[in-house]
């Protein structure tokens, strides 16, 4: 899955609402969409039993499922209902809600590609690439392996599954074909045979024409950005080993007239190519458009065609007419938000600027190419390319995003914005989404940990590979400037900025436990049944860490406060506390989420093994912890990572959904304590910064939530004091019923352990 945008894949047709009928639709729609693709399935178990890669006349796309994919062999025709997911930068439909295997069907032909074209445009599709060398050749293939591959100038991989019964196998020598289904790992495109027969001789055909444009091979159909260069180098080949004869060669559409060829219709000889330019001349202003088309008598490709993009004097494509329309939103969670809008009837892209609390101001400059994350103004790129759907990356829980979306046209340095006809919107991310789940749960019940355990368990088990695709690519990854990307350090705040797809080895990151490993009573990581131990990838205790300066000094330590620094880097650090022992310190913007890490630990696992074995140990001080808990309160952050938890793995952290739930737990020896938050000092301040009340205006129900303690009782009245309603509860939500109340003021009297708070709503 591509992690910059290409601005314009099609520059020569009208962008249109993407519908989801085939799988290059399919593909368009952002991440977390469910999507519906009919198409004939190009694998059987030889890549795995739970992936197969399902193929259409427009694209293709791996399903993936344990259960419902291993019943479908090559060939079979499936009609598959599911989520998008990117794994890893593969875009997959994962997980699978249907599946009808419709039986055995017509299987689709490879696209016959070259190594440049190994991206995003050909990412699941069956591919073919002749003509190239194994730099190994001679040696053995290997299971879980990757090999590199040459036509001489260019290198592709292919990597050997388990399935496909190549291990062992000679690497063959010369000139080769490979089949293979196209697929990515973080950033590397890799050709996955699907056994030996995918990997045989080249034979080079009777005739077979090749265009390049600047030296590179084209495909036929391709789009030709020309720009304002007057020459281009042009040449045709002949990859057969009979002559080719080129029978015409045509401009055509309404710029036409400023475009020529020094090359001419003639036969080329087997293993020939003929070199010329094309070339450009205009007296006109904006886009400059034509057709190319070669005709020959290569039987499969009898008619070649280009897409030529040039630009006028003004140094500028055309600007759009009309602006996109009627920007929607939709999928809006804490974590996540997608964005829609209309296409224009003449744009080729769009450029969303967006920004946090209100509108944002200035406007892109015609002439100047942006990149995910740049800065116009005082708001920053959230997309550009050609799709009317995207994702913003790095949703956080209840902030008004305010989004601007401008038309456009044109490539590089010849950018034409329509900013006039703006268009313009905002919307609130999701917040909690606790609704009943704690019901029957109570802070006063010395049954609290009991209860909670029961709570959150069982789960849904995830996996610590999967922790990339699932946490970090859309939300833990957040945009920079240049169409970079920053990923925070959790103990150190290090702001780890890098290019291109995310990737662990290549930032210095890794996904660590807060409570950490060596404590586990069930240490090692995987079972005896060779699958990961639940409590070893559970996402609520894993978070981005630099691994060689916040992890590594961390190690197992206890965190504390240091006295007595012997390593600092930026934020964290490791050294002794008061008492001289050894503790390490994170940053105090993480201190919270790292006390209630550890606190759902204990609680989630305690009864796994002999009760009381997940206490924190003894060295490791709980007061601190919890007073970091109540100084560092859950923030919009860990807010939407705990909806983000809970969407994966279907349990959440107690301990950000209720803070108060920590003053009744003695995490070290994991029983009850009565004393709850007496001595703690909790305000009303800080009972008030955890209210919420939605909607407000309303006419129907009044939704009064307060994050962390428990409601008692909320008195209802109108503005001349008489009391119209009282509310009782021993929950952290109400809900009011106010669709019998006159309309205007009322003030609510919201009654808790820690004080009362009076607040106001509107009836209309």
């Amino acid at each position: 899955m591509k992690n910059k945008f290409l601005i314009f894949g099609a520059l020569f047709s009208l962008s249109t609402v993407f519908a989801q009928n085939d799988i290059e639709d399919a593909r368009s729609f952002p991440v977390g969409n469910e999507v519906t693709i009919t198409g004939v399935a190009s694998d059987g178990g030889e890549l795995g039993n739970a992936i197969r890669y399902i193929q259409d006349e427009t694209g293709g796309i791996p399903i993936y499922d344990f259960n419902l994919t291993n019943s479908v062999n090559r060939g079979d025709s499936v009609t598959v209902t599911g989520t998008l997911k990117d794994f890893s930068g593969l875009l997959e439909i994962d997980p699978i809600s249907t599946l009808t295997n419709h039986g055995p069907a017509n299987e689709v032909d490879a696209w016959n590609i070259n190594i440049v074209d190994l991206g995003e445009t050909y990412e699941g599709r069956l591919v073919r690439i002749d003509n190239v060398t194994f730099n190994d050749a001679g040696s053995t293939f290997s299971n879980s392996t990757n090999y590199d591959f040459t036509d001489g100038t260019n290198t592709g991989t292919i990597r050997i599954n388990s399935g496909t019964s190549m291990n062992g196998q000679t690497i063959p020598s010369g000139a080769q074909t490979i089949v293979g289904l196209l697929s990515e790992y973080n950033g590397l495109y890799q050709l996955l045979p699907r056994g030996m027969s995918d990997v045989f001789g080249y034979i080079a055909p009777d005739k077979k024409i090749e265009v390049s444009v600047d030296g590179v091979p084209v495909l036929d159909g391709a789009t030709v950005e020309i720009g304002t260069s007057a020459s281009t180098v042009f040449e045709l080949s002949n990859l057969g080993v009979n002559n080719l004869t080129v029978s015409a060669i045509d401009f055509a559409g309404n710029a036409a007239a400023d475009f020529s060829t020094t090359l001419s219709p003639g036969a080329i000889g087997g293993g020939n190519t003929e070199s010329g330019s094309i070339n450009f001349s205009t007296t006109s202003n904006g886009s400059r458009l034509s057709v190319l088309t070669i005709d020959s008598d290569d039987p499969n490709t009898p008619t070649f065609t280009l897409n030529l993009y040039g630009i006028g004097t003004d140094n500028l494509a055309t600007e759009p007419t009309n602006g996109a329309t009627n920007l929607s939103f939709g999928n809006i969670e804490a974590y996540t938000l997608n964005v829609d809008y209309d296409a224009s009837a003449d744009a080729e892209g769009y450029l969303v600027v967006w920004k946090k609390g209100s509108a944002p101001t200035g406007a892109p400059v015609d002439g100047t190419e942006y990149l995910r994350g740049d800065v116009i103004g005082d708001g920053q790129v959230a997309y550009v390319g050609e799709s009317n759907s995207f994702t913003p990356r790095g949703i956080r829980a209840n902030i008004d995003y305010h989004f601007t979306v401008y038309a456009m046209n044109g490539f590089d340095n010849f950018v034409n914005y329509n900013q006039v006809e703006k268009l313009e919107g905002n919307q609130m991310s999701g917040g909690e989404e606790i609704g009943n789940y704690y019901a029957g749960i109570s802070s006063t019940s010395p049954n609290l940990i009991g209860d909670l355990t029961n709570l959150i368990n069982p789960h849904t088990r995830s996996s610590y590979f999967m922790y990339k695709g699932l946490m970090m690519d859309n939300f833990e990854v957040m945009d920079t400037t240049g169409g970079d990307s920053y990923v925070i350090c959790c103990y150190s705040a290090e702001r780890k900025v890098f290019s291109g797809a995310f990737d662990w080895t290549n930032t210095g990151f890794s996904r660590e436990h807060t409570y950490p490993h060596s404590w586990f009573p069930t240490h090692p990581a995987n079972s005896t049944y060779g699958q990961e131990e639940i409590e070893y990838v559970d996402y609520h205790n894993l978070y981005p860490i630099n691994q060689q300066e916040a992890n590594q000094p961390r190690g197992n330590l206890p965190l504390g406060v240091v006295d007595e620094v012997i390593f600092e880097y930026l934020e964290g650090k490791r050294g002794k506390n008061a008492n001289g022992a050894m503790v390490y310190e994170p940053s105090d913007r993480n201190k919270g989420n790292a006390a209630r890490a550890k606190f759902y630990m204990a609680t989630a696992y305690h009864q796994k093994t002999t009760p009381g074995n997940w206490g924190l140990p003894t060295n490791q001080d709980q007061e601190i912890l919890k007073q970091w808990h109540f100084s560092d309160l859950p923030d919009s952050y860990e807010i939407a990572r705990n909806e983000l938890i809970y969407s994966i793995q279907g349990n959440r952290n107690p301990y950000v959904d209720s803070v108060d739930f920590a003053c009744y737990v003695d995490f070290n020896a994991m029983t009850y304590n009565s004393n709850g938050c007496n001595g703690l000092g909790l305000s009303t301040e800080f009972v008030e910064s955890n209210l919420t009340i939605f909607p407000n205006p309303s006419n129907e129900i009044v939704y009064v939530q307060l994050n962390g303690v428990e409601i008692n009782s909320i008195d209802v009245s109108d503005m001349t004091g008489r009391k119209v309603g009282t509310f009782t509860t021993s929950n952290q939500y109400v809900e009011i019923d106010v669709t019998n109340f006159n309309a205007g003021a009322y003030l609510l009297n919201i009654n808790t352990e820690h004080g009362n708070l009076l607040e106001r709503i509107i009836v209309q």
